[in-house]
């Protein structure tokens, strides 16, 4: 059982990783910026009374020396827990000084969050208000755009989609055009995107299009806290990229994934702003202190915007 006390625990480890990135800041540095914000990531949850293992890190040990997927970290003590972590989502948000910058992890009991492989998947999401059997990523996206309007009690042209702005999506651009749905573009960070679905306030009717695999589960674990609905395909492009899933127990190569295939039980997801974004604002300096937002998800407990103070050093 992950308890409030070790979830106050980890909404301080985002909101450290995001400041120790917010340095960077504007720096035109996304390694520097990433690995600022790994390495405090890393050292925090090592403090911790848990045993916890990296299902979705850096990359592969050899590619990624902290918070390689399948790193145990913790004390050994307490909950054995699976743990997801992009200690940078939108390296070139903070870069660059650009909106959308996150730090963000997320948590669940051992055997419960799902071990993503390195590779791209099709993701589709919508709010907690749309029945599940209305939103699939077989139906052509007419189909399901028919069906949010008729739910909605609206005009397929009164719904906004949300999707990365990439080359792959032209097909899906020029089907949203032709059916002339308001489209909203954002150049990196799907899981940010992918979460404005949870909340009216966003004007989002609908996520999809093509991302990383580990963003999804990611995303996922938050919208499961929403009781959003969610699926997602992986898309395999190499021969390695097959034989590293099936080595992860990946049989099924076309399987679509719901929610509860992805994410079990209790969890908890942390997004701490880096830079301000449409989620929560980044991170702020005011007498001497930091200032951090952080968008937490807890299943068992509310869903809120939680602001930490840290002491500037």
């Amino acid at each position: 059982m992950i308890n409030k006390n070790l979830r106050d625990q980890f909404i301080e480890i985002t909101s450290k990783a995001a400041v120790a990135s917010y340095k960077f800041i504007g720096k035109k540095n996304k390694i520097a910026a990433d690995k600022a914000a790994v390495d405090v990531m890393r050292s925090e949850i090592n403090k911790l009374n848990i045993a916890a293992k990296i299902v979705i890190g850096e990359g592969e040990l050899d590619n990624a020396p902290m918070l390689y997927t399948g790193e145990k970290l913790g004390t050994g003590n307490g909950p054995s827990l699976d743990i997801a972590v992009d200690p940078v989502e939108g390296t070139n948000f903070v870069a660059n000084n650009l909106p959308g910058g996150l730090s963000v992890l997320a948590v669940a009991d051992r055997g419960n969050l799902f071990n993503a492989p390195e590779t791209y998947m099709e993701k589709i999401a919508v709010g907690n208000e749309i029945p599940k059997e209305a939103i699939d990523l077989d139906n052509t996206i007419e189909k399901n755009l028919n069906n949010l309007a008729e739910i909605k009690n609206t005009n397929i042209s009164s719904l906004t989609a949300c999707l990365l702005q990439r080359p792959r999506h032209k097909k899906i651009v020029d089907e949203l055009k032709r059916l002339k749905v308001n489209i909203k573009f954002i150049s990196d960070g799907d899981i940010s995107g992918a979460l404005l679905v949870t909340n009216k306030k966003y004007n989002v009717d609908i996520f999809l299009g093509i991302g990383g695999g580990p963003e999804g589960v990611l995303a996922a674990c938050a919208l499961d806290s929403y009781n959003c609905h969610f699926q997602g395909r992986f898309l395999f492009k190499t021969d390695q990229d097959i034989s590293r899933a099936r080595k992860m127990g990946i049989k099924d190569l076309n399987k679509k994934y719901e929610l509860n295939e992805i994410i079990k039980g209790d969890s908890i997801f942390c997004a701490s702003g880096i830079t301000d974004g449409d989620l929560v604002k980044g991170v702020k300096i005011k007498d001497n202190t930091y200032y951090t937002e952080t968008l937490v998800t807890h299943k068992n407990l509310s869903n809120n915007i939680i602001i930490n103070k840290l002491p500037c050093s």
